[in-house]
């Protein structure tokens, strides 16, 4: 007897060194460093890929991040800072080849909602998503996102890109002093500024010329065919000529826009809204403010900032994470996957260069994917570019048009809002109608609400069903009674009331069989209130019958001891059983 005693620990030691060994193994340091996956075998012929891949995608997400960070609020030297941590991060610690990750559409309106135009709140902001993100993937949270539907998130981002949108008109018509809030700005659009005596018509034609440019490359882009998509940029000859255009547009439109403005200022000509006085450099590498001072003195603490940031702590982790989630399930299938270690990792550091909260882009990832990239070393040419366009070319965006940058928000956000939505909704499941339209119609309001909202009704539903299986009831001289579904305690006094009104009325009392092959498993109510039935049914000289249970159920109830158990295999059995055949208990 004492031999196996002396052994066990010995074998649990064992174990425990296994597990260490296998955690310090190479495969294990491959799972949690990507890059040695791929950069040990990298080929000089992938360099030119990533080169193209990584230029091209650059030339995209400079303009975009200008003009995000217009969105957001915060001077347009933030939106760059944003635009290369991510390349980084995601070169080391990315799964995908083409995912990328930087400023998006709603990241940037998320961000206006809640650091009201201060750059300090919203780099505090980024690194307390960044750690809320990489708690949840330590403590394996990721679940919770599995509670936010589709017509939640689809009501959102229809919103978002209505919002994001609407709020560019101030800057495409050359409109001052529009508020932030969505329903006063359309009052300020409107109703305050009347006639066309306070537009800018410099602006208005700019901005127009901008976005029919945009809308004419888009149009192009898809006029090659079904094919154009995967179309790769060192393609010789017309197509590949259309496909690098259309491909680079905003880039193309920001650079002949900013010309042309630069044009008139030479000349002393102030016609258009222009981007203005921007910081020069490279940002300084630096911990994020934990407090911020303002001009008159007073010393905002880290916990005031924490209280002002309220729900935005919350809502913006989230939905970064639902964005790279959207970008993974995005048709056809792919490998796009944005992990919330990533994710968070990307925001910490980011916010020691003053960025605000960044997510995967759909839009450049797409990008990234057609412009044939080998492996996430594509990322880190991307965020060359940006550097570089940081360190000389912040002069010259002081020339930028606004207006050019509203029209390359309007044409990014488009997509965004999907109108063949609700139709599909309403062939599907037409109570699916009821999230969409909480989530959409209350994010106008405060978005935070709107998310909340529709998750609220998605789950309100969800547990409706629930606490309301569907029985189908079929009269065999016995009530034969089928779950559809598992069985659990919120649907166990819905079921009891049901079997009672059918089966056990003061006129008449009818045996029942329970078809419960539907039925996973079973909780403390379930058998509490099954024991209570049986009882009833043994009162009346009726009986319950069970059929279907899987072993684990059927072990469950029979260590119970319910009174006057009875199961049989199937539906036939059970009728055999109650007119007279025997039956096993």
């Amino acid at each position: 007897m004492m031999e196996p005693l002396m052994d066990r620990p010995l074998l649990a030691a064992g174990s425990a060194r296994d597990r260490i060994v296998a955690c310090c193994s190479y495969g294990a340091l491959k799972a949690w460093l990507p890059i040695l996956s791929w950069l040990p075998r990298y080929r000089l012929t992938w360099l030119k890929m990533d080169l193209i891949a990584g230029v091209t995608v650059g030339l995209t997400v400079v303009p975009q991040a200008l003009a995000y960070a217009e969105v957001a609020g915060l001077p347009v030297q933030y939106g760059l800072y944003s635009a290369f941590v991510g390349g980084f991060v995601y070169c080391v610690f990315g799964t995908s080849k083409d995912v990328t990750l930087g400023p998006t559409a709603i990241m940037s309106l998320l961000c206006s909602y809640y650091v009201d135009r201060d750059p300090v709140f919203a780099v505090l902001l980024t690194f307390l998503c960044g750690v809320i993100q990489t708690s949840m993937a330590i403590l394996r949270l990721g679940f919770l996102l599995d509670f936010i539907s589709y017509p939640v998130i689809k009501g959102f981002t229809s919103a978002a890109a209505i919002t994001i949108g609407f709020g560019q008109l101030k800057n495409l018509l050359g409109l001052q002093n529009i508020s932030q809030q969505f329903f006063l700005q359309v009052y300020d659009t409107f109703l305050q500024h009347k006639g066309p005596a306070v537009l800018r018509v410099p602006d208005v034609t700019l901005g127009l010329l901008c976005l029919a440019t945009l809308v004419a490359l888009t149009f192009m882009k898809s006029s090659l065919g079904p094919g154009s998509d995967d179309l790769p940029v060192h393609v010789r000859g017309a197509r590949g000529l259309v496909w690098s255009f259309s491909t680079v547009r905003n880039a193309l439109v920001v650079i002949c826009a900013t010309c042309l403005s630069y044009s008139f200022e030479v000349y002393g000509h102030h016609l258009f809204t222009i981007t203005g006085q921007t910081s020069a450099g490279l940002p300084p590498f630096q911990a994020p403010p934990f407090s911020e001072t303002t001009p008159n003195g007073t010393v905002i603490s880290f916990n005031e900032i924490v209280l002002d940031l309220g729900g935005g702590l919350v809502v913006i982790p989230i939905m970064g994470l639902l964005e790279s989630i959207a970008i993974a399930k995005s048709p056809p299938p792919r490998s796009w996957t944005v992990s919330a270690r990533t994710a968070g990792l990307t925001n910490i550091m980011g916010s020691f260069v003053s960025a605000y909260p960044v997510t995967g882009s759909f839009g450049r990832t797409a990008v990234n994917s057609q412009t044939g990239v080998c492996t996430p070393a594509g990322g880190v040419v991307t965020s060359v570019i940006v550097l570089l366009s940081l360190a000389f070319l912040m002069p010259v965006f002081y020339y930028i048009p606004k207006a050019s940058l509203a029209a390359v928000i309007i044409c990014a956000v488009t997509p965004m809002f999907d109108y063949r939505v609700i139709a599909k909704l309403w062939r599907v499941k037409k109570p699916d109608l009821l999230p969409f339209l909480a989530t959409f119609l209350l994010s106008f309001w405060q978005v935070q609400y709107g998310i909340v909202a529709g998750v609220v009704v998605s789950l309100g539903m969800l547990l409706y069903d629930v606490a309301r299986p569907q029985l189908k009831v079929r009269d065999h001289g016995v009530l034969v009674v089928e779950l559809d579904s598992g069985l659990r305690f919120p649907a166990m006094q819905y079921l009891s009331q049901m079997l009672f009104s059918k089966a056990l009325t003061a006129s008449s009392h009818r045996s029942v069989v329970l078809d419960c092959c539907h039925v996973s498993g079973v909780d403390y109510t379930v058998v509490d209130e099954l024991r209570d039935l049986l009882r009833q049914f043994q009162q009346r000289g009726e009986v319950l019958i069970f059929t279907g249970l899987s072993n684990s159920v059927l072990e469950v109830l029979l260590e119970a001891e319910l009174p006057g158990l009875k199961h049989v295999e199937s539906v036939e059995a059970a009728l055999q059983a109650v007119s007279g055949t025997p039956s096993y208990n």
